[in-house]
């Protein structure tokens, strides 16, 4: 589920010579890392220090958790014993003192805000990801690709297969927003290798595909929408019927979060589809959605009088995202929302204050003016699925912040009711995250630091259901 991410940038200015610059940053060369704690969020940040041929001291950054590896900074200084970056954009910046070789003591300024940063020398510690499965695998793998011929593009992905002959039942994986990867490849996790390779042992084969614009996909998802991915999921669905392999009356689809809208969407146009299974998918519409993702999340951070400002605040500026209005006008009323906000604060409103900065008033505006959040805003996934009579699977974990349990839920039972389906189930996995994780808070700074990629009970869940449904 996508998040509303402050910008990554950094203001500074250099006074050093080149010379200076290549005797000091000759003792800098190399990665630097440290990890940022801001409310609700850890993320870690490594810098990586090199010279040009000329000798000015260069640097790029990775951030792992937002899927940054190797972005440019274009200004890179010292003065005498500090570390100055620089990218002209977002109103961030990063000054560190050097404490010793392999030490930097420094903050992060953002929006207003100062969080220490400090940075260690050398890569950081590799995450175990114990799940993560390796080769050789006891069953066969196919490099495949799929047309989607009216949007021009192909895309990319694998094909599991389970040894033997005969044709298998099979499903296809839809990843959750953003643009990722077939493996869905999220902090040092892969959930859907993960998961791929437990059904194939189960005896399902398993198509997952890179998104448009990922991989070795092709397109380009800046300007698509959810319903562009149905087109693309559309396709696969079309391809794996057909595939010599697979029996074609046990195709079903596994989607987790917007994954989800898009296998029921699918399974609502093709009444042939064999089973769905929906991991954390929302079935309220997306302002709502939205609304209690902020409040779950700002909930354990914020005083009960701030909380309910801020939601008012994100609830009417979602509803002008969602609305038909251009989007200029759209930008424009958001933006006056925010304003007004912010001049309504009052001494107590400390907090918000702090996070309705400037910066993060051009943030939430050019984020919730996109084609994809717009679309999501408005989009009502009740009337899909009220179209399911085919056997769905629903799972929510108890920890879910993103799309909390209770009440997603609860709509998606009422939907299948009225679509006379009586060949559901719906489950809450207890004390798992949004991305079925065993979890603490729930919060999403925990995926990267949670060495589980899936909980083995969501994993047996959902093979043991799927087993049950196509025997």
């Amino acid at each position: 589920m996508k998040h509303l991410l402050l910008l990554i940038g950094f203001f500074l200015f250099s006074t050093m010579t080149p010379m200076a610059q290549q005797s000091t940053g000759a003792q800098l060369a190399g990665a630097w890392h440290g990890v940022l704690e801001a409310p609700g969020s850890k993320v870690t940040i490594i810098f990586r220090l090199g010279s040009s041929e000329s000798g000015q001291l260069t640097a790029t950054m990775d951030v792992p958790m937002q899927g940054v590896k190797g972005m440019p900074i274009p200004v890179v200084a010292l003065k005498q014993d500090s570390l100055y970056l620089s990218i002209p954009a977002g109103g961030i910046a990063y000054v560190g003192k050097i404490a010793g070789p392999e030490n930097i003591v420094g903050h992060w300024k953002q929006a207003g805000m100062a969080f220490p940063l400090d940075l260690g020398k050398g890569e950081p510690t590799e995450a175990r990801r114990p799940q993560t499965p390796t080769k050789p695998y006891p069953y066969e793998e196919q490099e495949v690709t799929v047309e989607n011929k009216g949007a021009g593009i192909t895309l990319a992905g694998t094909l599991s297969l389970p040894n033997g002959q005969g044709k298998h039942p099979a499903v296809i994986l839809f990843t959750g927003s953003g643009t990722q990867d077939r493996d869905m490849g999220l902090m040092g996790h892969k959930p859907f290798l993960v998961l791929a390779d437990h059904l194939t042992r189960q005896g399902f084969a398993v198509l997952r595909l890179d998104d448009r614009g990922a991989g070795k996909s092709g397109g380009n998802s800046t300007l698509a929408t959810t319903q562009d991915f149905v087109t693309d999921a559309q396709a696969a669905y079309t391809f794996l019927k057909q595939h010599q392999r697979i029996n074609p009356k046990k195709v079903g689809l596994l989607g987790i979060s917007e994954g989800a809208l898009i296998a029921s969407s699918v399974a609502a146009a093709n009444k042939d589809v064999a089973f769905v299974v929906l991991m954390a998918g929302n079935a309220v519409p997306g302002v709502d959605l939205l609304v209690s993702q902020n409040e779950a999340i700002l909930k354990p951070q914020l005083p009960e009088r701030e909380l309910q400002k801020y939601l008012n605040l994100r609830r009417a500026q979602f509803e002008v995202a969602a609305s038909d209005a251009d989007v200029y006008e759209a930008a424009q009323r958001i933006r006056t929302l925010e304003q007004e906000a912010k001049a309504s604060l009052t001494d107590q409103d400390k907090q918000l204050q702090l996070m309705l900065s400037p910066q993060a008033e051009n943030a939430v505006v050019a984020q919730i003016t996109t084609p994809w959040m717009r679309y999501f805003l408005a989009y009502d996934p009740a009337p899909a699925l009220r179209q399911l009579r085919m056997p769905v699977l629903a799972l929510n974990g108890s920890k879910d912040l993103q799309v909390p349990a209770a009440p997603n839920l609860a709509a998606t039972e009422k939907a299948l009711k009225a679509a006379g389906n009586k060949r559901y189930t719906i489950k809450v996995l207890p004390g798992l995250n949004h991305i079925f994780q065993t979890a603490d808070t729930g919060q999403v700074h925990e995926y990267a630091t949670i060495e589980e990629t899936i909980a083995p009970v969501a994993l047996e869940t959902i093979s043991e259901w799927m087993k049950g449904v196509v025997k």
